[in-house]
């Protein structure tokens, strides 16, 4: 046994170190971090970061707070495990912080209270403001120190001017910077040169943002900015400006936008960012001087915009409107191209419109030009030939509308309708028609021929439908109601009142509703905007571009559509307020009907008080230019008359429309009353223009009266009138110098619930293409 024991012991003396009686093992590796044989081991803690070294932070007096988790790394920076940091503080009495958990108290925590209190839960202020610093410790190691601003309760930021009246912090010795004139703790070394507020930045520009922080209020308010620490900005609308951890401000797309600022664990809005409006939009063809233009039918013309600011930095990435006076024939793509598919003639133009271009918040509207509309100069294409028409003919005191196709010499079968219409109106499209009834709305599908649906929901008139085909303007009568109606079958919106007429500018963002002694104002901006005109309004027309409405009554007048701006500043912050849609001093000649051509140039208006007079308004420059609204205003236009003169050879009880050919060359004058003549104005490029009338012919034994409805065919080479007297609408061709009535009219044949025939006063068309 003894020998048994003296071998083991023998045996346990000859293993070497490292080896175990069970096998071998590997011996414990040492690597230093210098490759040599001493210092820092790898894989030991090395180095404990506290964040934020840089900015620290912001605590109101009595807030509670929390470290961030310390990150402990080796000598390589790879992480290590740590079981537990201690904390500690340079003050306890100005930002005291529980050891164990990092959690921060501006002011003292309680300790040893008692009663059963736990320590580390209540913390109460000390009333001093200040810079401690915070640490945090693990096996032998300490971090960087941070620091926690402490300092009263944050009542308000300001972005905006310089601040010279800090509160001074002795123990950081914080003051206004000589340089950068703003408190040091927010100061930041930056290239960028301070952004005050005061006014904009062009698209890439930088800016450093300076702020102004505030406890209390009144006369007890106090600017303690260099006891703040420091801002975090952050923009409402990222698209119209960037901002880094520096506070450093790069601006992108043209527009304002709320600046919002956190600390002490709070947001706040400190005030607005404005990168520079565009200030013009120019429109050019490529390898073309000019801007009138001849491009045919299924060919993709290309158009460049340029866009400059109010600095004159030339604009990319814009999400501009291209918008044509006839979409019907010319349709324009979102790449700003148009495509004419019917011969005919418009014009196009390209409008920054708000909120998809350059936007604001309401309260800025106007400040430095943003959230105001910036419109482009007008492209005039005409597309040549002809092409045929279907024609809806439909009336007042019938439940029938009857299709007309001239690619087929026979008139489509009447279709009756559930109610008798009172107004009708098609799509741009060309793929639905509207009828309004006292009972409902009654939608029909231009191209299958059939009532597609009812809404009962909607009653009343229609009074226009939007160039994007997305929504109806209606009015009730009965309920007195004006709605904004979605091609999709729902009510929008609605406002009080009883409208006439209603236009929509060609963007389709903004609508004109006339409704007696209540203009109403819709706009995808600011919502509806209700005006009281000095006149009655009757009548609406947009001029091209749309920079504003001429409206008829017994004083034909207008309004901008660049509001009026006024400025005001409070504690450096400047704000707006804007009147909508201000009076743009036009007072002319008294009209109840009028309509704008689409090259801009004129309004024509007519009435039929006393005796039925033409007006040719002759739109000034002003009114048409293509541009930034001003920043301020007021806009006014100078419409001066070119001719006011008496309609010979009928006699008016109302004029039912006034009716401009789409490539401004012809403006025809619908009445009801006697005559059995068609006024014809043939507008001037300047100075007054023709007057004249196309003679209605009698085709069988019965005269016709008064041309009631009207509607030019796209290519501008017809035009349709349904007459009273006949009942029949005539086909008017154009010739090699005027208009002729020589063609064999159609004969719809309307009827009433009597079976007595009609005169056929709504009509619609659509482009067709010739077979």
């Amino acid at each position: 046994m003894r020998r048994f024991v003296t071998l083991v012991a023998l045996l346990l003396f000859t293993v070497p170190f490292g080896i175990s009686i069970s096998g071998c093992s590997k011996k414990t590796v040492v690597t230093y971090c210098n490759g040599g044989d001493s210092g820092p081991v790898v894989g030991q803690l090395y180095s404990i970061a506290l964040q934020p070294k840089l900015y620290g932070i912001s605590l109101n007096q009595s807030q509670i707070g929390q470290v961030s988790t310390p990150a402990a790394t080796d000598c390589k920076g790879t992480t290590v495990s740590v079981n537990a940091f201690t904390y500690g503080t340079t003050d306890l009495t100005l930002a005291d912080v529980q050891p164990t958990t990092g959690r921060l108290c501006a002011g003292s925590w309680n300790r040893n209270t008692g009663g059963g209190i736990a320590d580390f839960t209540t913390c109460t202020s000390t009333n001093r403001s200040g810079t401690a610093y915070i640490t945090a410790s693990a096996n032998g190691g300490t971090s960087n120190p941070i620091a926690v601003y402490v300092h009263p309760i944050v009542t308000s930021v300001v972005l905006g001017s310089p601040s010279t009246d800090c509160i001074n912090d002795p123990a950081t010795n914080c003051a206004v910077d000589a340089t950068t004139k703003v408190c040091t703790l927010q100061a930041v070394t930056t290239n960028a040169p301070a952004y005050t507020g005061s006014s904009c930045l062009s698209q890439g520009g930088t800016g450093q943002l300076a702020a102004r922080v505030y406890a209390g209020a009144g006369a007890s308010q106090q600017n303690i900015s260099c006891l703040a620490g420091h801002l975090t900005y952050t923009p409402q609308n990222s698209a119209i400006v960037t901002i880094d951890e520096n506070g450093v401000a790069t601006a992108q797309a043209p527009g304002s936008t709320i600046i919002n600022s956190s600390l002490a664990n709070a947001g706040s809005s400190a005030g607005f960012f404005a990168t520079c409006p565009p200030a013009n939009i120019s429109l050019s063809v490529p390898n073309t001087t000019g801007t009138n233009i001849t491009v045919n039918q299924n060919f993709t013309q290309p158009i460049t915009a340029t866009v400059t600011d109010t600095l004159g930095k030339v604009l990319t990435g814009l999400t501009l409107s291209y918008v044509s006076t006839t979409p019907t024939t010319l349709p324009l793509s979102s790449t700003a191209s148009v495509t004419p598919i019917y011969p005919g003639a418009g014009t196009i133009t390209a409008v920054c419109q708000p909120p998809t271009c350059n936007p604001s918040p309401f309260n800025q509207i106007g400040l430095f030009g943003n959230g105001k509309q910036v419109v482009s100069n007008p492209v005039t294409i005409t597309t040549p030939g002809t092409n045929s028409t279907v024609l809806y003919i439909a009336s007042t005191q019938s439940r029938y509308i009857v299709p007309v196709d001239f690619t087929s010499t026979t008139i489509g079968a009447p279709i009756q309708l559930p109610y008798i219409p009172n107004s009708m109106v098609i799509s741009n499209d060309g793929a639905s028609i509207y009828m309004g009834s006292a009972t409902e709305l009654m939608v029909f599908n231009a191209q299958t021929n059939a009532l597609t649906r009812e809404d009962s929901t909607v009653a009343g008139k229609v009074l226009a439908v939007s160039p994007d085909n997305t929504t109806l303007v209606m009015t009730d009568p009965n309920r007195q109601l004006v709605y904004l109606y979605t091609a999709t079958g729902t009510i929008q919106s609605t406002y009080g009142g009883v409208a006439t007429r209603a236009q929509f500018s060609p963007d389709s963002s903004t609508v004109y509703i006339t409704a007696g002694n209540q203009l109403l104002v819709h706009s995808a901006v600011t919502g509806w905007t209700s005006i009281t005109p000095s006149t009655p309004v009757t009548d609406v027309a947009i001029t091209v571009p749309s920079v504003g409405a001429f409206f008829s009554g017994l004083t034909t007048t207008a309004r901008s559509a660049c509001s009026t701006t006024t400025v005001t500043s409070t504690n450096g912050l400047q704000t707006t307020s804007n009147v909508l849609f201000p009076d743009a001093a036009v007072t002319g000649p008294p009209t109840d009907r009028l309509a704008a051509t689409n090259d801009g140039n004129h309004i024509v208006g007519v009435t039929a008080t006393s005796a039925a007079t033409l007006t040719d308004l002759n739109v000034s420059t002003v009114a048409k230019t293509a541009g930034a609204c001003p920043i301020t205003g007021p806009v006014t236009f100078t419409a001066t008359p070119a001719l006011t003169t008496a309609i010979p050879g009928i006699t008016a009880t109302s004029i039912t429309g006034v009716v401009p050919s789409s490539d401004s060359a012809n403006v025809f004058v619908t009445y009801a009353g006697t005559g059995g003549k068609l006024p014809l104005y043939q507008p001037a490029t300047s100075g007054p223009g023709t007057l004249g009338s196309v003679t209605l012919s009698t085709f069988g034994s019965t005269a016709p009266i008064a041309p009631l409805s009207g509607v030019f065919s796209s290519d501008n080479t017809t035009f349709y009138s349904g007459t009273s007297g006949d009942n029949l609408v005539h086909i008017l061709t154009k010739g090699s110098t005027n208009f002729v009535d020589t063609t064999t009219p159609i004969a719809p044949k309307l009827t009433d619930s009597t079976g007595a025939v009609v005169a056929p006063d709504l009509l619609v068309q659509r482009p067709r293409k010739q077979t």
